[in-house]
């Protein structure tokens, strides 16, 4: 049985793709099956990971797959261990079709239930074929963020250090308990990871030394700071790339991080 980690703030900017797709590409090197899952309309985690304009994936989404309750014919293997539920624009219909039960195809396809749980449910026909489940997030607390929420284990909550992203942790963190509450995976945050460091601000440094007064026991030790070769991981890619070795330097230690307190829980 897969065990379902979602990576979200409701604030743009702050590294959630990156995070889910290095996360799943680490997950995979490392000997486990993983399934990543794109639940932002941008569709960033599915181009990081195939290589391939989210366009592509019309009509063989993440989207389709929650209306029909089955994601065994959208899911793309993209490496080794690795496979994908790609997202296109056409996410960004999720909610009108929750509450109109019309498709953006004009099919009438109505779900009965709690829309917080479509995505659970959907994920509920492929757990077993997987060891890790990863799911990247928009930025915002929308019906995506809620049904990525509800169908987790642990939430890892990523922080960018301005003061925009602090405003928005508690509320992120009601969402969180909201989904442990009406949810059926107990879901908790496994910690906060501090992105997007730039050591050159003082105040950058004042907000990590805040939200690590704020939740000491949820803050992972690695910070991970701003990094040219990070930045071009959305160009180059996993593989045939020069700075892989650089980019994933600060998230092995991470990675690190999470799987004690993964293997702890």
């Amino acid at each position: 049985m897969a065990i379902t980690i979602t990576m979200g703030i409701q604030k743009g900017g702050c590294g959630k793709s990156t995070t889910t797709g290095i996360l799943g590409y680490l997950l995979s090197q490392d000997g486990y099956k993983v399934l990543a899952v794109d639940m932002d309309s941008q569709g960033n985690l599915t181009e990081l990971l195939s290589k391939k304009p989210s366009n592509e994936f019309v009509q063989k989404s993440v989207l389709e797959a929650m209306q029909r309750l089955d994601p065994t014919e959208y899911i793309v293997p993209v490496r080794e261990n690795l496979d994908l539920l790609p997202a296109n624009n056409f996410l960004a219909t999720f909610p009108r079709w929750i509450y109109t039960g019309v498709t953006y195809l004009g099919e009438k396809i109505r779900f009965e239930g709690n829309p917080s749980m479509i995505l659970d449910e959907t994920l509920e026909k492929v757990r077993d074929d997987y060891d890790f489940i990863v799911i990247d997030t928009p930025p915002s607390l929308s019906e995506q963020t809620t049904n990525a929420l509800c169908a987790s284990e642990y939430v890892v909550v990523l922080f960018e250090c301005s003061n925009w992203c602090y405003s928005a942790i508690p509320n992120f963190m009601d969402s969180v308990d909201g989904a442990r509450r009406h949810g059926k995976r107990n879901t908790k945050v496994l910690g906060i990871l501090r992105t997007m460091n730039d050591v050159r601000r003082s105040d950058a440094k004042a907000f990590n030394e805040m939200i690590e007064e704020d939740y000491p026991n949820e803050v992972f030790q690695t910070i991970i700071t701003r990094k040219a070769p990070i930045g071009r991981l959305s160009l180059y890619g996993f593989d045939e790339n020069a700075e892989l070795k650089q980019a994933l330097d600060q998230y092995e230690n991470f990675y690190k991080e999470l799987m004690e307190r993964v293997k702890g829980r």
